[in-house]
């Protein structure tokens, strides 16, 4: 039987090992700076996976476009006008065989760099991730190091015809690609020869998310281009699968390249908008080579959940459209959160799938939770925490910055000031730098109370790693055993996980108050679990003991604010 519960550290290396604290409005690269492959040290490493992390996913390491001008050392420059952010965009994929050049302490051997990366990552006992980008491309993409007899994408297409079958991209015939109006790439103090609202695009190509005319708005994913999977979006989105488009081979050998560097995994960007035909005839093909490879894919369409878990082959999926939005809520305390919620989950769209779904707080592409945008307070976070890294036996994910509860305050440049680490401009990350401490990460300048919270994560993380029920067990809950309890009220949830050798009781509360209850267990499940009698409990966050003189009468206790128990039985 697989085991799930992978626990997973997200960082951009690009914010992770930068030190300089600058932070400059659309700072340049000599300005606000840039962490390093190398900047992920063993000491960095070790720390990682003391915290109970099985996996890092190194986020945007392949080659994407930038204002960053590197055509000294041979490399194309990029026209701005295209480029989001200063740094650029890591989803803007420049050369999917290339390691981004901002990576490099020596830009030459910058895929040696990451090698090197990947062997520390497994001396470390850590597994890696990176992402795969399906979906579309830069603008501006060529490979300049692909292997020999590789065809860039496009190279053999015929751009007369809106659509072909054996085309890479999607084409409008007889006009121009128009740089949306009103952007300004770089900002005020940028300066660039190509910075002239233009960009040499004829005949036009399709827009990453589905525009498919000539001048997408500044709203659309301008810089990037839509890739053909075979499928004729302007007919209906009819399929032409009657033979394997040519794409389908490109990206198959694209990902064996990084299998058979190390890679352990690919999370995948936007797989809806892929057709799940290509994801059928992908993944067993890669797992066979690669065994043990892991997909995870980002999701939304909570319907097409099964779809691409049975058919398409992904062994998880984003749980954001489900558990992450109403965690949300109720850690928001927002009027009519309710921890019924949770249940609508796991009873609805997860039935069945449970143990396939992601569990997460924070990425990315979300707001953090100490931004004034989100909950205001990273400890308010924490029995959201609890329920995503313990309700079921899938996996769990914290971005790089959380644990330390970063704010993500101001803005960055392209990144405007929305509660979001940027991903587009050169930036330091402050909660995160006082714990990497120049290098030395030891967490030398953390306050008090960030100390605190990263004890809470690497404690919560190591109780899960380590506990059989919350890794492998049973799910049973008790909401409705204990819905006429005094003292319950719909920002408690309660429910319990269990194996044959352990049995963990959660109870989470979102409360920003303690609350005291006395926890029901049904008969039935008393006499399946051989319980009976007094007994005592520890809770395995804090070490603190509960004991109740009889369990059938139930086990009284009392939860902090905006805290949670694990009472181990």
């Amino acid at each position: 039987m697989p085991n799930h519960k992978l626990i997973i550290y997200q960082l951009l290396p690009r914010l992770f090992g930068n030190k300089n604290t600058t932070n400059k409005f659309y700072g340049s690269v000599e300005e606000n700076g840039t962490g390093k492959l190398k900047d992920i040290t063993d000491k960095a490493l070790v720390e990682i996976k003391a915290m109970g992390f099985s996996h890092v996913w190194y986020t945007g390491v392949i080659e994407h476009a930038t204002m960053t001008n590197y055509s000294a050392h041979g490399i194309k420059t990029d026209d701005p006008d295209v480029v989001k952010g200063r740094a650029g965009s890591p989803y803007a994929i420049k050369d999917y065989y290339d390691i981004a050049t901002d990576l490099a302490d020596d830009i030459e051997f910058r895929i040696s760099e990451f090698k090197e990366l990947i062997g520390r990552s497994h001396k470390n006992g850590l597994k890696v991730i990176i992402d795969f980008v399906p979906n579309h491309v830069a603008r501006t993409y060529a490979s300049d190091v692909k292997p020999d007899g590789v065809d860039d994408f496009g190279e053999h297409d015929d751009n007369s015809m809106h659509f072909a079958p054996d085309n890479d991209y999607y084409y409008i015939p007889g006009q121009p690609f128009v740089v949306p109006g009103g952007y300004n790439p770089g900002g005020d103090e940028f300066t660039s020869l190509l910075k002239d609202g233009k960009f040499d695009e004829f005949p036009a190509k399709a827009t990453g998310n589905d525009v498919f005319n000539p001048a997408p708005s500044i709203n659309d994913w301008f810089e990037t281009i839509k890739l053909n999977y075979g499928i004729y979006y302007l007919d209906g989105k009819k399929s032409y699968f009657d033979h394997i488009p040519p794409l389908w081979h490109k990206m198959l050998h694209i990902l064996t390249y990084w299998g058979y560097m190390g890679v352990g995994g690919f999370r995948c960007d936007m797989i809806e908008m892929v057709p799940v035909e290509f994801w059928a005839w992908l993944i067993p093909k890669l797992k066979e080579k690669f065994p043990g490879l892991v997909f995870i894919g980002e999701a939304y369409d909570k319907t097409q959940y099964k779809n691409y878990i049975h058919n398409g082959g992904f062994d998880y999926l984003y749980d954001k459209v489900g558990l992450y939005d109403a965690v949300r809520r109720l850690t928001c305390a927002e009027p009519g959160a309710s921890t019924w919620e949770i249940n609508a989950v796991w009873n609805d769209h997860c039935r069945g799938i449970d143990e396939h779904m992601l569990r997460f707080m924070e990425n990315h592409d979300e707001q953090r939770i100490a931004s004034r945008d989100f909950a205001g307070d990273a400890h308010y976070g924490i029995p959201g925490m609890i329920v995503s890294a313990t309700l079921a036996t899938g996996p769990v994910m914290i971005y790089n910055g959380q644990e330390v509860g970063e704010s993500a305050a101001g803005a960055m440049g392209f990144s405007s000031d929305d509660g979001r680490t940027t991903i587009f401009d050169y930036w330091g990350v402050p909660a995160h730098q006082q714990w990497m401490n120049n290098g030395a990460f030891d967490g030398a300048n953390l306050t008090s109370a960030q100390k605190e919270l990263r004890g809470f994560y690497s404690k919560l993380l190591n109780v899960v790693k380590n506990s059989d029920a919350l890794s492998n067990g049973e799910f049973y809950e008790l909401m409705i055993a204990n819905e006429h309890q005094p003292g319950f009220d719909t920002m408690l949830y309660i429910f319990l996980r269990f194996t044959a050798t352990q049995k963990v009781l959660v109870i989470a509360n979102f409360n920003r108050t303690q609350r005291a209850i006395n926890i029901q267990i049904p008969v039935e499940l008393l006499t399946q679990l051989g319980l009976g009698g007094g007994a005592s409990f520890t809770d395995l966050l804090s070490g603190n003991t509960f004991s109740t003189a009889d369990i059938n009468t139930g086990i009284p206790v009392v939860v902090g604010a905006s805290s949670g128990l694990l009472l181990n039985l």
